[in-house]
């Protein structure tokens, strides 16, 4: 019993992170029978929502999905995907459509009220983005804070890989009729991307087996010494 113990130890202590992101790979055909735990699902949510953002504002929100009908509905608008179905959950990461003066200060405001204090500095960078970004346009700050959307998508994917749950990150739809479908217009927001989770359906994934592809370092990476 000893050496078991041990060999499972070191099995775990042996799966590092780089260990995870190698085993993780976009799902093309997972089983619907089998359920991602809750527990996995607040874990991965939590990720994202302690992720970084520009300034702090966390201009995005994660809608998970679990409604049958609604994915389907989703499914419909995103090439008809089927991991969307497939999986037990689907995240759907929908970024504000403005940045107004409102939101910006609720997010100091909920700043100041977190750490109990204020602080000239803070405040005076409060001010610069107040007179900065709403004159940019709806446009231009929508796009702006989907980017900061796909920043929570890149921790989902690493907080997935971390929990063993099979991700599938989605460009592929309509995102005014995921709109529409959420109902995100009458909360000021925009759907940029999907991230259905679940479990690969082993043997019937023709991706599963095959090597991951990526460029080698040398061909990747610069060091500017």
């Amino acid at each position: 019993m000893l050496n078991i113990f041990v060999n499972l130890s070191l099995s775990k202590e042996r799966m590092t992170l780089i260990d995870q992101l190698k085993w993780r790979y976009a799902a093309k055909k997972m089983n619907p029978g089998q359920v991602v735990p809750q527990d996995k699902v607040d874990r991965i949510v939590e990720a994202i929502r302690l992720t970084a953002t520009s300034s702090g504002l966390q201009p995005y929100e994660v809608f998970v999905v679990t409604n049958p009908e609604i994915r389907q509905k989703i499914q419909a608008v995103a090439n008809n995907q089927a991991q969307i179905t497939e999986g037990s959950h689907l995240l759907v990461f929908a970024a504000w459509d403005d940045y107004t003066p409102e939101r910006i200060n609720m997010m100091f405001d909920l700043t100041n009220k977190t750490r109990g204090f204020t602080n000239d500095g803070w405040e005076a960078y409060r001010a610069m983005l107040l007179s900065k970004y709403p004159a940019r346009g709806a446009e231009a700050n929508y796009q702006h804070a989907a980017r900061q959307a796909y920043i929570g998508l890149g921790t989902a994917l690493i907080a997935a890989a971390e929990e063993q749950v099979d991700t599938t990150p989605m460009e592929g739809f309509v995102p005014a009729k995921v709109d529409e479908i959420l109902g995100l217009a009458a909360h000021g927001l925009r759907s940029v991307i999907l991230l259905p989770l679940g479990y690969r359906e082993t043997g019937k994934d023709w991706l599963e087996t095959l090597p991951k592809v990526r460029r080698d370092t040398g061909g990747f990476v610069t060091e500017v010494k």
